[in-house]
């Protein structure tokens, strides 16, 4: 007989271990299958933020930066070690499109939205404090903004969140490659192979949590499941000389206004991220000539002096959902695709946020509620305190 798990979980990136946290800690059998290694994709590729999202208002995206306001607030509790507190910078010229009394509107309804909690507090520096800005441009600064998000190492946090998941009695397969999946009336037949060994078992639920690879799960599961529009934008990211010693940057792109960041990084800084479609294998994304120039160019303009000799780059992917509009203005929500409205036995996970990896994980135990055997509740995610794994 094949091993039966209450979950298979496809993915080992920050939403499918999540997933497998989030039911492990509910009392469930918990399988992961993970390709390459945890955070292998985009989930060691990100801007590395743990926050609400303060470009999101402009889009109205107001219960999308709530929650992860709320996550932030959540994880900044169970994670000290891994999520800390940053101050964040704004500044503010003549061609500056956000202009003062928006980005004070922004701020305070940023704050609004957190609740009032750690790091909603937010100011207007003085003149004299600009020497401090790591050599920001001060030739025509009118403003300075400073408000408060949060920073992590995604891929240490993935980490930790499987880890978790582990001690709760989940189970990791890696390297394992998901051959195939076969929905029937009550579970699921999962083939996989690992270690050069073909192998199955059966679940009572499947989750597609393979972020830019989600189409390429899908297309294994049969009967065929209904596929949801969707797009893969590359965001690349530069690792530069020189440590920041004031914080973070929030800065907008002379030629496009699209928001990039200027982010410490132990003793370097990073600068990104760029927006561009992808098309290919997911494996193959690199950064391009074009991005590397995009982003050299904001640095220039807003910190001529700064050295920029590049140390590493790389590029993620997001999976965003297909629309005629530019990728920055595009909803982050995520997307979650069931095979059937009643007790789906397939939850493809499509898009979603660092941040909100943890409600994202939530929200899919919900959908899979009626499908699940009951279980003893072991603990809740919201408790458990995640530590770095050494």
């Amino acid at each position: 007989m094949p091993e039966h798990y209450d979950v298979v979980v496809v993915g080992g990136g920050i939403h499918g271990v999540g997933v497998a946290q989030a039911a492990a800690c509910a009392g469930h059998s918990v399988l992961l299958l993970e390709k390459n290694g945890l955070a292998a994709g985009t989930s060691s590729r990100s801007s590395k933020l743990i926050h609400g999202g303060l470009r999101y208002l402009e889009d109205n995206h107001f219960g999308l930066v709530r929650e992860n306001l709320q996550e932030r607030t959540i994880l900044l509790k169970i994670a000290p070690e891994l999520v800390r507190m940053r101050s964040f910078h704004i500044p503010v010229y003549p061609e500056t499109t956000r202009r003062p009394l928006a980005l004070r509107a922004g701020l305070m309804l940023y704050a609004v939205l957190s609740g009032f909690g750690q790091g909603s507090h937010f100011r207007k520096l003085r003149h004299n404090e600009w020497g401090d800005l790591d050599g920001l441009e001060t030739q025509g600064l009118q403003a300075v903004y400073q408000y408060h998000d949060a920073q992590t190492d995604d891929a240490a946090l993935t980490r930790a969140v499987m880890r978790s998941a582990e001690r709760f009695g989940a189970e990791l397969v890696c390297p394992a490659e998901f051959l195939a999946a076969q929905i029937h009336a009550r579970q699921c037949e999962v083939q996989y192979r690992a270690n050069g060994v073909d192998k199955h078992c059966t679940t009572h639920a499947l989750v597609n949590a393979g972020g830019p690879w989600v189409d390429s799960v899908d297309s294994r599961i049969s009967p065929s499941l209904a596929s949801v529009p969707m797009e893969l934008v590359q965001g690349t990211h530069l690792i530069l000389e020189g440590p920041l010693s004031a914080g973070c940057y929030y800065m907008e792109a002379p030629c496009d206004h699209r928001a990039v960041f200027l982010l410490p990084w132990g003793n370097s800084c990073m600068l990104g991220t760029t927006e561009k479609p992808y098309t290919g294998n997911p494996a193959g994304v690199h950064p391009l000539d074009e991005e590397i120039s995009y982003l050299l160019d904001v640095l220039h303009h807003y910190f001529p002096q700064r050295p920029d000799r590049i140390i590493e780059m790389f590029s993620g992917l997001r999976v965003l959902p297909l629309d005629k509009g530019a990728a920055f203005s595009r909803s982050r929500e995520t997307t979650l695709s069931v095979d059937r409205e009643s007790q789906p036995r397939v939850v493809s996970i499509y898009g979603g946020k660092l941040s909100g990896y943890r409600a994202t994980a939530q929200k899919v135990m919900q959908c899979l509620a009626n499908s699940l055997p009951q279980r003893k509740q072991i603990a809740r995610t919201s408790d458990v305190t995640l530590v770095p794994v050494d």
